[in-house]
Parts: C-alpha cells; structure tokens; sequence
C-alpha cells in the first residue's frame, strides 16, 4: 500500500446545522494523522431551509432535491480548501467519506435519511464519495447510530483504562471504551440543539458562546425535573435519537408551565440538562471511567463542561479530545474519513454492541468519480 493509497477525506455536518468540517487525513490500520482541516460555514438561508426539512412540509421532495444539491456544492467546496492547504491533487485521495445532513432518523421504522447527492459531489471534486453509511446498520436491526464508537476505539482507546469519549453536537452521544476492550454507547439526549434553539429565539444568535449567557442565569425550580421525565432519558441502550423527538415544539410543551420564568435561567436549566443527562449516562454505562473526553461544539461550552464536571461528583476529570491529540471540532470528521477507510479495506464499521444491529456490516455505498 502506498502512502497516497491511505489518504480520505471526511466531512461531517451536524445536527447543530452550523456549516461542513472538513479533514484530509493519513490513515492506516494503527494511526490517523491530520494533513489540512477546513470548516465552511452554511448560509442562513440553507441552515434555515434545513432546519425546515426536519419535520413535514410542503413539497419537500423538491425542496429536500435541492437542499441535497446545495450541499454537496459547500462540501465541494470543503474539499477544494482541503486540497489547496495540503498541496495534494484529487487524483492522491483515496476516497472522501461524507456523512450528509440528518433530516429523518426513526430507526423504530427501519429508516434514516441524510440528505446529500454524492454522485454530484463525486462529479464536482474528481474523487470517489462513500456515503449513507447509516443505512445498512439499520437494515441489520440497528440504530445506525452512533457510529463514531467504532473511531473512537481505534483511535482513542487505551488496554486497561475505562474513557469515556462525549460527543456534544445537537445532539449528545457517550462512547464508553472499557478497559477490557469492550465498548458500550449510545445518544444520551439533547446536546446543543435545545440551547441553541432558545438562544436563538431570544437574542437572535445561533448559539451560546463559551455557555456565557447561560451562566447569567439559574437553575429553574421545577423545569430541570420537568425536562428530565422525558421517557427517552429512561430508555435502556442501544438507542438513539435526534430532532425528531428534541425540537421546539418539545420545549414548547415542557415550558408552558415555566412562562415566567427569566429567559437566561432557562438558558442555564437546558445546560444543565445536557450536563445532567450525559454525567448519569456515564454514571450508568461507564462508573469504572477515570477520564471523560469531550469533543464537537460543546466541549467549547466551558458552563457546560462545568456542569458537567459537577453532576459527575468527582468520578473522573474532564477533558478536551485535545489532550488526545485531535481537536474536538474535527472528531466526526475524522470519523467519516476513518469509515470510509474502512469501506475501502471491506471491513466492518458499525459495533453491534453500540448499535443494536444483528453483526459486522460493511457500511456506506461508493459513488466513484
């Protein structure tokens, strides 16, 4: 194998609809070396038509079509920055691997939908695209979700310690890498998608910086309780989640009893409730973990990561995926490009042990150039 035989590119958009992470990456069986990271942000107009697409409307079909190709024009894009950072040609990369855009997930349904066109994105960057990695684990009785775990072994576990890794996009997911080898994980619930919801409601920006408006405020009495007897939190894994149970209207509903209350104390009970959420998911799969790795948008909440730390009473540190040596922006990516190494070696991505899903499946479908 030579060395351009093990470059991928991944890209990754998520729940938080904030814009595409994109890294061009050196991978091998035992390694994964970063060679030049990009962020594209979305235009308001996409992140809102997305956001639309999240729940029924009016001529979807058509709106989605083209959604999917705006898409693949800013993960295009992506690449192009990816390529001219690294000096690297379309033709030295392997394979990109590219995650879509979640607008449906109901496993419970057998079905998951990430809107993308990688036969586009595949034309527009010369480069082969393996896409829509979530649906095979799901036609194996999986949740197709989460897939990172199977990354986060590989790259961040350690024989003989218990880490938990978290990932806190839109929404929250804990991988806990046993020292045993064993791994365990599983959507714990709403990361960033209900804080940014309210923020943006209220002061009109896109999400929380640093948690500083959240730590103006209070905890609620009442409405962290409130929040928590959502039937999901109780749930044992695997299990999974998304926008289609955690959006606006949920947090409508759960507030209409707390209409008075300070719009800044909401913003700290809906961190707290992150916070509270993943520290018992980890209490519950993880209590032997020592080390807790945060990555994705939340890690740079520093009132959540406080929280966090609270509701964890002692039980392990919390950490950056920094300290491990791949920012936490640039996780999932990584994730994508991995999976997509691992389509090309036709070799398993999914763990059924995260998943649900009935054994090995080879995931994603290749679209070449």
């Amino acid at each position: 194998m030579t060395f351009t035989d093990s470059l991928f590119i991944g890209l990754m958009s998520g729940t938080s609809l904030d814009g595409v992470d994109g890294v061009l990456a050196h991978i091998t069986p035992s390694a994964s070396t970063n060679l030049a990271t990009a962020h594209i942000p979305f235009p308001a107009a996409l992140r809102t038509e997305l956001m639309a697409l999240q729940m029924a409307g009016p001529n979807e079909i058509e709106r989605e079509a083209l959604a999917a190709n705006q898409l693949a024009a800013h993960y295009a894009q992506c690449v192009g920055q990816l390529l001219a950072q690294s000096a690297w040609t379309a033709h030295a990369i392997c394979a990109i691997g590219v995650h879509g855009q979640t607008i449906r997930h109901r496993p419970e349904l057998g079905f998951t939908r990430q809107t993308n066109n990688p036969a586009l994105l595949a034309e527009l960057s010369g480069i082969d695209v393996i896409a829509d990695f979530r649906s095979r684990d799901i036609a194996a009785g999986g949740q197709g979700a989460p897939l990172v775990p199977a990354f986060h072994r590989a790259r961040f576990g350690q024989p003989g310690q218990t880490r938990v890794v978290v990932n806190i996009g839109g929404i929250g997911n804990i991988t806990v890498l046993h020292g045993d080898g064993g791994v365990s994980g599983f959507d714990t619930g709403p990361g960033n998608v209900l804080m940014d919801a309210w923020i943006g409601r209220n002061l009109g920006q896109p999400y929380d910086a640093g948690g500083a408006w959240a730590a103006t405020g209070s905890e609620i009495s009442g409405l962290l309780e409130a929040l928590l007897e959502e039937p999901y939190f109780a749930r044992p894994a695997p299990k999974s989640t998304g926008r289609d149970l955690f959006h606006a209207d949920w947090l409508h509903t759960k507030l209409a009893p707390f209409a008075d209350a300070a719009a800044a104390d909401v913003q700290f009970t809906l961190t707290k409730l992150t916070a509270v959420t993943i520290a018992r998911a980890i209490q519950r799969y993880g209590p032997k973990a020592d080390a807790v790795y945060v990555c994705g948008g939340g890690a740079s909440n520093a009132t959540l990561l406080r929280e966090m730390a609270a509701a964890l009473n002692g039980q392990a540190t919390v950490q950056s995926t920094a300290v491990l040596g791949v920012a936490p922006n640039l996780v999932e990516a990584l994730a994508f490009a991995w999976l997509a190494s691992r389509f090309v070696q036709r070799a398993a991505g999914n763990l059924p042990s995260v998943t649900g899903a009935h054994g090995d499946r080879i995931l994603g479908a290749l679209y070449p150039h």
